[in-house]
């Protein structure tokens, strides 16, 4: 029989909190697992034998699509099954550019340029809805048979065990971590004039430039992921947040932003391009919310970006089936106002995530525009790769629909040596990457770009126990 999505509705468990679960089911740090949260309140957790990538990462994935599509997949009962298909979970790296662009293979990355994990099954907890939350296992398989059903029974002992606690919110290390930035405030600013001048040259129109920042564990117990998730979350909870501990590289988000989101024959994209701090005053937030919906300089390089994706998305849409479904709105998030935009393309017959990300990645709000001279000159200017930020993490389903978001406002924790292939390491990581930017525009204040990188960088830090 073929395989088709296999639902086990657990009855009992609706107060569960998802930290609980993950930490019952993948406490063991040097296990590859993953934890999901997306927009509308679930999450998935779960686990799988990584996916072995032997050369470029786009051809390895079209022959995983084409023989996805010769063992159909079917969703029968789908209609109100959870935002999440069976197939690979992890992400791809900034530098999977040198794929889809084309652009020089010239800086090393410390970590893999893609990770994945072959995901059959999963555990899915659905959003609170008065004071109780659905919760299902799920599976790509025929039947709840031999090896699949044996899990289904550990997994359901496992959950019925734990108690239904309220969630906690772990305290910060009681001693700061040492913290790096690679630039300097006087470098960075220096960075956002070069992008000006490049922009009055008529080189590009708008640049996203970026930085990074090392925190290091002040002890050799180094940093515990599950607890800087748990602050994370519960400090700036976004509506694309995730844990995915692959090969002993932990990347922790709450990314605002989605990449892309395929399903039934089209792709949509939300670029993120303008942002504002909350206040806690009233007036004040309102005030600065209305500033960013007003900012000629954020709606100029909002819409650059927009352009931009449909210009991407076109190249593997029907003629015409390209549309802005939504144009420079506000969204609030705990720590800030955000400007986005929504664009959906029907995608043409044939077309898979393969080609939506030869087409479509790295994401122009993580370029700027035109793309291909933005990523050569913010190479110049950053001096370094970027490795994981600015690239996308989620889920690619064995159905061909796929929900990849942006890896910003993300922390990536690993062991304090170079490691150019996933390989053992630390069990408890002992160094944090961030990983943070804006888009440069001729209208600029360089001091307001900083200050947006510091805003950024805020709540990562935070988590960290970090200053």
């Amino acid at each position: 029989m073929a395989p088709r999505l296999l639902r086990h509705r657990v009855a009992g468990v609706t107060t569960l909190d998802p930290a609980a679960v993950f930490r019952a089911l993948h406490d063991d740090p040097s296990s590859d697992a993953f934890w999901l949260d997306d927009a509308h309140g679930w999450s998935v957790i779960g686990t799988g034998p990584r996916w072995r990538i032997d050369g470029p990462l786009l051809p390895a994935l079209a022959a995983r699509e084409e023989e996805w599509r010769h063992d159909p997949f079917t969703v029968d009962n789908g209609w109100d099954a959870p935002p999440f298909r069976p197939g690979l979970v992890g992400w791809l790296g900034y530098e999977v550019a040198r794929e889809t662009m084309g652009v020089p293979d010239a800086r090393p990355t410390r970590h893999p340029d893609a990770a994945f994990l072959e995901v059959d099954r999963a555990v899915a907890l659905g959003p609170v809805v008065e004071g109780a939350r659905r919760v299902e296992l799920l599976a790509a398989a025929s039947s709840w048979t031999g090896e699949l059903g044996s899990w289904r029974q550990r997994t359901l002992d496992a959950l019925r065990s734990l108690t239904e606690d309220p969630p906690r919110i772990p305290p910060a290390p009681s001693v700061r971590p040492t913290v790096r930035w690679r630039d300097t405030r006087p470098e960075y600013l220096a960075a956002v004039r070069d992008c000006q001048a490049a922009i009055t040259r008529g080189d590009a129109y708008v640049l996203n430039l970026s930085t990074e920042i090392e925190v290091t564990a002040a002890s050799a117990t180094g940093f515990d992921p599950l607890d800087v998730y748990d602050r994370l979350r519960a400090i700036s909870p976004a509506p694309h947040g995730g844990v995915m501990r692959i090969g002993g590289v932990t990347l922790l988000s709450s990314s605002p932003e989605r990449f892309v989101r395929i399903s039934g024959g089209t792709v949509t994209t939300h670029p993120v391009k303008g942002t504002r701090r909350r206040s806690t005053d009233a007036r004040d937030d309102a005030a600065l919310r209305a500033d960013l919906a007003g900012s000629v300089k954020e709606r100029a390089e909002n819409v650059m970006i927009v352009d931009l994706m449909r210009n991407d998305l076109a190249r593997v849409s029907v003629p015409g089936g390209v549309e802005v479904t939504s144009l420079l709105a506000v969204e609030t998030h705990p720590r800030v106002h955000q400007l986005v935009s929504a664009i959906a393309a029907r995608l043409r017959p044939g077309a898979g995530v393969t080609e939506v990300l030869e087409a479509a990645f790295p994401a122009g709000s993580m370029t700027g525009a035109p793309k291909r001279s933005a990523v050569q000159i913010l190479d110049g200017l950053e001096q370094r790769a970027r490795g994981l930020y600015s690239g996308a993490f989620g889920w690619i389903g064995r159905d061909g629909s796929a929900d990849l978001a942006m890896t910003i406002r993300s922390i990536v924790l690993d062991a304090p040596a170079p490691a150019p292939a996933l390989a053992s390491r630390p069990l408890r990581p002992t160094r944090a990457t961030i990983g943070v930017g804006g888009g440069i525009t001729a209208l600029s204040i360089p001091e307001e770009e900083y200050d947006e990188v510091l805003l950024k960088a805020a709540a990562l830090l935070e988590a960290l126990g970090a200053d």
